[in-house]
């Protein structure tokens, strides 16, 4: 499927958002449910750890998300990076389900509109867009460290989620031909 030319911030946003959802299943499919709860070191975080820190921002963020702070008093933040047990895979992606759900409950209504209206994330104040910017960013460079940790613990059998080494032209032909999408 050809990549869809757009001006509409919110579409743009949301596939966006879908599709570095999707670049976090992919990559935490990849692993063993024990590999889920491992960290490279002490200092690191695990996949199922980074999945419960998103899961907790997003339920403060989008919960509410024109009408209350986006930091809620209700979120403990620090306990996010704390586990007194190994997560179930199921575990992990209903914490991974739920956040993402809050995330498309708050921007599938939006209209342009609204991306100029005045919301607050830790009683500082942003535009809409500016919020949703601040959390894409987020979400994108999390997702970053699921792929990093996925493909460092599946090494040889690594399978890429965008363009496999070596297929850029291949790649780039198919494009070209309107037989892949960009996204």
């Amino acid at each position: 499927m050809a990549h869809q030319f757009s001006t509409n911030y919110i579409e743009d946003s949301l596939a966006i958002f879908r599709q570095y959802k999707r670049f976090g299943e992919g990559a935490m499919a990849q692993v063993t449910d024990e590999q889920l709860n491992q960290a490279l070191d002490k200092e690191g975080n695990s996949i199922a750890i980074i999945v419960k820190h998103i899961a907790g921002n997003m339920r403060s963020r989008w919960s509410d998300f024109l009408t209350t702070d986006g930091e809620k008093r209700s979120r403990m933040r620090d306990t996010e990076f704390e586990t007194d047990h190994a997560f179930t895979r199921a575990e992990v992606m209903e914490m991974w389900e739920r956040g993402w759900a809050l995330v498309f409950a708050a921007l599938e209504p939006l209209e342009e509109e609204d991306l100029t209206r005045k919301v607050f994330i830790r009683s500082e104040p942003h535009s809409v867009m500016q919020a949703i910017n601040r959390q894409m960013a987020h979400y994108c460079g999390h997702i970053g460290q699921i792929i990093f940790l996925a493909k460092h613990l599946q090494a040889d059998h690594w399978n890429a989620l965008t363009i496999p080494r070596g297929k850029s032209e291949e790649f780039l032909k198919k494009v070209q031909a309107g037989e892949a999408s960009q996204r």
